[in-house]
């Protein structure tokens, strides 16, 4: 478990000490927030997709898992919207803090260690990927125009490789994929160099408001999610055991950095996001270790 949130904590202290001793210079977090946006991400899910059989996108456990993430993110919505009084981009980013979960570099160690295997945790990268990213996308790039929306596939670096590599599926070249997987491997600590890069002389949004807000996205993210999982997975859907621990297991992964990447890239808050990310990263071991214990004993 330890070796799982290793990489996160040390690659986001090493983009902290960069940010604070300016080796990339003032410019540094955009230029590798645009890099990661632009370029390196999309080339990792091209890569994913492209390899992954949408097959693995179906199943009850699948869909127990889908519907408590959607109803987690509503609710990081509603709250954003109806609590705290932000706009129709905050709004979106907050339900993603809320409920969309590190699946990539953390998911598959913990799935590998608490799970045994890694089979589900592409499902619900498939999921967060074809469904979650391209609606959350949307609200913040194109919700408020017709002509934006309607541009928003062809103009989205993100929705352009999860669209390619749903169409070439199975049917790309190694010399192609090979470079794309060589790119994409440089997504995720990029990202967490980024992330780290930002906690570096920000002053903190004043007021009880941001602390509520923040209070809120970890409690759904760490609580929630995993509990709306549990109880639709036992008593709604009646998965077996072992489906029942991967959803709620996956549920309480923490808070994914694609979020922030995404609000840094359109100029929203990020410190609701960055914040989220941190603590939900520091205080989910505890609760993936709570819920496989008590998961394991609950038959």
């Amino acid at each position: 478990m330890i070796a799982g949130f290793l990489p996160i904590w040390l690659l986001t202290a090493v983009g902290y000490v960069t940010g604070r001793t300016r080796i990339l210079g003032d410019q540094g977090e955009i230029v590798l927030g645009r890099f990661v946006f632009h370029v390196a991400m999309p080339a990792a899910l091209f890569a994913t997709l492209s390899t992954t059989s949408l097959d693995r996108f179906s199943g009850w456990a699948i869909v127990t898992f889908g519907a408590g993430t959607t109803l987690t993110c509503l609710l990081g919505f509603a709250a954003s919207r109806w609590v705290f009084g932000r706009g129709l981009s905050d709004q979106a980013i907050s339900g993603m803090a809320a409920g969309y979960v590190n699946s990539a570099n953390l998911g598959i160690p913990v799935a590998l260690q608490l799970l045994g295997n890694t089979s589900f945790i592409v499902s619900v990268m498939l999921f967060q990927v074809l469904m979650v990213t391209p609606i959350v996308l949307t609200i913040i790039d194109g919700g408020s125009r017709i002509r934006d929306f309607l541009l928003l596939p062809a103009r989205n670096p993100i929705i352009i490789a999860c669209v390619l590599g749903v169409v070439a599926s199975g049917h790309v070249p190694q010399q192609v994929l090979a470079p794309c997987r060589l790119l994409g491997a440089a997504a995720v600590p990029t990202a967490l160099i980024t992330l780290g890069m930002s906690l570096r002389g920000r002053t903190p949004e004043p007021g009880p408001r941001s602390r509520g807000e923040l209070a809120v996205a970890v409690a759904l993210k760490i609580v929630v999610q995993p509990c709306v999982a549990f109880v639709l997975g036992r008593y709604a859907i009646h998965l077996s055991r072992t489906d029942l621990l991967a959803v709620v297991t996956c549920s309480a992964l923490p808070t994914a950095q694609n979020a922030f990447i995404y609000a840094r890239e359109y100029g929203l808050r990020t410190e609701l996001v960055r914040n989220t990310i941190v603590a939900s990263s520091v205080l989910s071991m505890g609760s993936l270790l709570l819920t496989t214990s008590l998961l394991s004993t609950h038959h």
